[in-house]
């Protein structure tokens, strides 16, 4: 079941956007009480997040950008890139290392730009970085612990990768939470978009072993045949199913909305309106 805790999450929720031209109408058309974030990929490239950002921005929404450390070139872009945002107003920051294949200049990584950033004057307020509960596929655990443990020096809270497993992520909760990680977390959560084009994009975005979990679980054959979309409620309810969100430093979702955005709202209207404790259907 829902408690009222977590559906004040799911309404609190991030709703991140793919900056696909001719989407600024979509995105403009959200709830204008949803935080949007804004993703950076080496197929669009920085400029574009930029732009839908101020165009966010410049309409009163609260918005978070992804700032890919392996497409900014040296100090100066950064410094350019901090000065845009400020002259835009956005306090907010979302860094990651990048899908790049090879860095545009000096940034390698996403701890290296949290580096730079701490020694340049700028307006960002919060830093979120990413975390990987099942992994990466090209960075040892070990390593992305060192990391995350290294970049919470800089950064004000977490998001997960897109996950699907329950037990994996509380499980993976528990073993940074005694390594010493207190960031606090944003869970991934995949919005309610068609089973069959979820599964399609989270193989694309590398969370193959949530996939094939979901896969396995009852009745998905039937959802795909009929078309039917992801219910995200369901995955939540087994995480907080005796899980604390104050003690877990769980603050809050990142929902993937594959710019599903009219879905992602609906979902969110749906489970507030749900919010009495009854079962899920």
């Amino acid at each position: 079941m829902i408690t009222d805790a977590v559906a004040e999450l799911v309404q609190a929720a991030h709703i991140e956007v793919i900056p696909l031209l001719g989407s600024e109408e979509a995105m403009l058309g959200a709830p204008p009480a949803v935080p949007i974030t804004i993703t950076c990929s080496p197929k669009f490239g920085l400029e574009r997040t930029l732009l839908f950002t101020e165009i966010a921005a410049a309409a009163g929404r609260r918005v978070i950008p992804h700032l890919a450390a392996r497409q900014v070139r040296d100090e100066t872009m950064l410094r350019e890139i901090l000065d845009r945002l400020g002259a835009a107003g956005v306090p907010e920051l979302f860094v990651i290392g990048g899908d790049a294949t090879e860095p545009a200049g000096t940034y390698a990584g996403s701890a290296e730009l949290l580096e730079a950033m701490s020694g340049l004057p700028h307006g960002i307020s919060r830093i979120g970085v990413g975390c990987y509960p099942e992994g990466h596929p090209a960075i040892p655990d070990d390593r992305l612990l060192a990391d995350l443990l290294h970049k919470q020096k800089y950064a004000g809270y977490m998001v997960s990768q897109l996950c699907f497993d329950a037990t994996a992520l509380l499980r993976w909760i528990s073993s940074i939470r005694a390594a010493g990680v207190t960031l606090p977390l944003r869970i991934g959560v995949a919005g309610p978009v068609q089973m069959r084009k979820l599964i399609e994009l989270s193989m694309r975005i590398g969370v193959g072993s949530s996939v094939r979990y979901l896969t396995k679980q009852h009745g998905l054959l039937g959802q795909l045949f009929r078309g039917s979309a992801y219910r995200p409620e369901r995955l939540l309810a087994r995480i907080f199913d005796g899980t604390s969100v104050t003690s877990s430093g769980i603050e809050g979702l990142h929902v993937f909305s594959f710019n599903q955005l009219a879905l992602a709202a609906g979902w969110q209207r749906r489970i507030a309106a749900s919010a009495d404790g009854a079962e899920l259907a």
